[in-house]
């Protein structure tokens, strides 16, 4: 690789910069940055850098990538395809495989077959073995072969008692925890949210409680046990955001996340009876949504995570109440957050890299990227006001159950840099 990006916009707020450069990538690495490079190298692949700008690397937290087990719904390789395209430089893929992530096997599977990938893939294991809720998984012996975070998600650890063991088990080493916020005994054979669309669609309901009662339980748990990092997935109800907002006011080390999904569309989408706008936890309330976009602009909710679920399209185009959880979200995360929060003033783009990149990996423990000379290159470079419209069909990953086909979106990726490879999106 040697490519110079001329005169591109470089922002990194961990560094406090911000400003056009030259840009020199070399041999994967971080060859010169200055305000004018004058090349010699005939070799070099020079690209105008005019619209664009360089981030430190994207990184989504939470992504079914299903292999082992449903390849054919996704595959490694054509999650991290998928992310590439996307802008996403890493991923941390999610336990519930089949086999489950609970033992080092798969641990190694994984990282061997991701090894030469222009995606960096991190791994989460289940907490209880085969996510049963039931017994511990070998957490020590997991996170010396590489796992950096531990949860059940798909299910939720509905046994406190097994909660309380986890967390114990886990503030000796302060590994990170992570949670599927959902009462179960409330929300068993669920399509949509509980309320008034759920009435009107003659669906089954999950209320929001359910919920709001594992987020608040998991708290004060893990307070009780000694305060280890508890991050809670895809949050998706008001109160989930103001028992957040509460804990962290109190100084406990509590994170969480919320998807593109759940801050953009709301329970209307619904009336459509379209799978695609099938998830799990479900689109709520307008109301929900205002709290959301509320603790995304005070820094209450940490990150950004796709919850990429694909599934194939036979699984999906089924009567309603039969079809699986989900949506694919890898390469409509950005275009997604730069249009509804970027767009309509609620993030900075320096709000953007912090939840999109900088935080992800500080909650994972994960190495900062600093962009430097002599560093390597780890970078998403996307073009802020380019409008474009979401075709599924331009997609790599393999499923392409997504609502938002036909979208326009303002806010594009268009390259990722890492590991010694340049991907240029396709979308």
């Amino acid at each position: 690789m040697n490519i110079i990006f001329k005169s591109i916009r470089v922002v990194n707020p961990e560094q406090n910069l911000d400003g056009i450069f030259d840009l020199w990538i070399k041999d994967g690495f971080i060859h010169s940055i200055a305000t004018s490079i004058t090349n010699e190298e005939p070799e070099t692949r020079v690209i105008p850098g005019k619209d664009l700008v360089a981030l430190p690397g994207f990184f989504d937290m939470h992504v079914h990538l299903r292999e082992p087990g449903f390849e054919y719904k996704e595959d490694i390789q054509s999650g991290c395809a998928a992310a590439a395209n996307g802008g996403f430089t890493g991923v941390c893929c999610m336990p519930n495989t089949n086999p489950v992530i609970d033992n080092v096997s798969v641990v190694e599977l994984i990282r061997k077959k991701a090894e030469n990938l222009p995606v960096d893939v991190k791994i989460s294991a289940a907490i209880t073995q085969g996510s049963q809720g039931k017994q511990l998984s070998p957490f020590y012996e997991l996170n010396e072969a590489g796992v950096v975070m531990f949860t059940d998600d798909g299910k939720c650890v509905t046994s406190s008692e097994v909660m309380k063991r986890a967390f114990n088990y886990a503030s000796t080493k302060k590994l990170l925890i992570a949670q599927h916020c959902e009462d179960h005994s409330l929300t068993e054979n669920f399509s949509v949210n509980e309320g008034v669309m759920s009435s009107s669609l003659g669906l089954k309901g999950y209320p929001s409680v359910a919920e709001d009662i594992i987020v608040k339980r998991d708290i004060l748990l893990n307070e009780y046990t000694g305060n280890n990092p508890y991050h809670i997935s895809h949050i998706s109800t008001k109160n989930s955001v103001k028992f957040i907002r509460e804990a962290k006011s109190r100084g406990l080390n509590v994170t969480c996340e919320v998807t593109p999904h759940h801050f953009c569309l709301n329970e209307e989408f619904l009336s459509s009876y379209d799978t695609n706008y099938k998830m799990n936890p479900p689109l709520r309330t307008k109301e929900d949504i205002q709290e959301i976009l509320a603790g995304l602009k005070d820094g209450t909710i940490d990150c950004i995570a796709s919850d990429h679920a694909p599934h194939a399209l036979h699984e999906k185009e089924v009567e309603f109440e039969k079809a699986p959880y989900g949506i694919v979200g890898l390469e409509t995360t950005i275009g997604l957050t730069f249009t509804y929060l970027y767009h309509t003033n609620i993030l900075t783009l320096n709000d953007i890299i912090n939840k999109l990149s900088t935080n992800p990996r500080k909650i994972l423990n994960l190495e900062p990227i600093i962009i430097k000379e002599g560093n390597q290159a780890n970078l998403t470079i996307v073009d802020i006001d380019e409008e474009w419209i979401v075709d599924k069909n331009q997609f790599k990953s393999k499923s392409k159950n997504t609502p938002f086909n036909g979208f326009k979106l303002k806010g594009k990726p268009k390259y990722i840099i890492n590991k010694n490879q340049i991907i240029e999106s396709t979308l």
